[in-house]
């Protein structure tokens, strides 16, 4: 069962790299080309998927720039289910959407393995009225075998301008345990984890092609002073 646990999360992270590259790589060049050009790069998901704003924001090694969309009902801080309720509310993502300001040529990130929920589907939909590009990461096969929750009966994999496929299976959880009825080892954290330090990366590399440094983030507990990040927290997220 050992290797078994192993071989499930890499082979989800094999097809992701076999599949996904253009997606990605089209991703990153959005992100970039908004940075470079004045604009803002948002990122959002409720339940687990709010931890790929984590996996974006804040991070030693990961870019500055980045501005989440990160209010509490959409994380599990608060109690288990909460976020559950709150993503299928019609409304909550417009009210985001204006306080955060998003605006036309930003570039608005959405994680939602199911994409069926309200939350993911109208905030997409208000960045694209409001002239953004909207990137994806969703599951195509949870998305296609499942119905929309939002009020407009779209998905949100049928709103996005990128759609990358973290390649996860119906359920998410992807392993079978002898005596259990249920599957485990849901895989879409692994799986946005991998994209996200990809986008990551090819972002920073297109930034740095066209003579700009990056701006990115140090360890706060390794040689770097914490002035280095607050810096950086000032200038580019607007959040202090």
């Amino acid at each position: 069962m050992y290797q078994e646990i192993f071989q499930t999360g890499l082979t989800v992270v094999n097809k992701i790299s076999q599949t996904q590259q253009k997606a990605i790589e089209t991703s990153a060049h959005l992100i970039a080309d908004a940075f470079v050009n004045g604009h803002t790069f948002y990122v959002s998901g409720s339940g687990h998927s709010h931890t790929v704003c984590e996996e974006f924001y804040g991070r030693a090694g990961g870019l500055a720039f980045c501005v989440p969309i990160l209010t509490s009902e959409l994380t599990m801080t608060e109690h288990p289910t909460k976020s559950s309720y709150i993503e299928k509310l019609s409304g909550y993502a417009a009210i985001l959407g204006k306080l955060y300001h998003i605006q036309k040529d930003d570039v608005v990130l959405l994680a939602s393995n199911s994409g069926r929920n309200a939350y993911p589907v109208e905030l997409a939909q208000y960045a694209k009225e409001k002239g953004a590009k909207v990137i994806a990461i969703t599951s195509r096969s949870h998305s296609e075998a499942t119905p929309s929750r939002a009020p407009s009966g779209k998905k949100l994999m049928e709103v996005a301008d990128v759609v990358i496929d973290n390649c996860g299976e119906l359920g998410d959880a992807a392993l079978s345990v002898p005596g259990c009825a249920t599957k485990m080892m849901p895989t879409s954290s692994i799986a946005n984890a991998f994209i996200v330090q990809a986008i990551s990366v090819l972002a920073a590399e297109k930034i740095a092609a066209l003579g700009i440094e990056p701006p990115v983030f140090v360890s706060l507990n390794g040689l770097a002073d914490q002035s280095v990040n607050d810096a950086l927290y000032r200038q580019y997220t607007r959040l202090y």
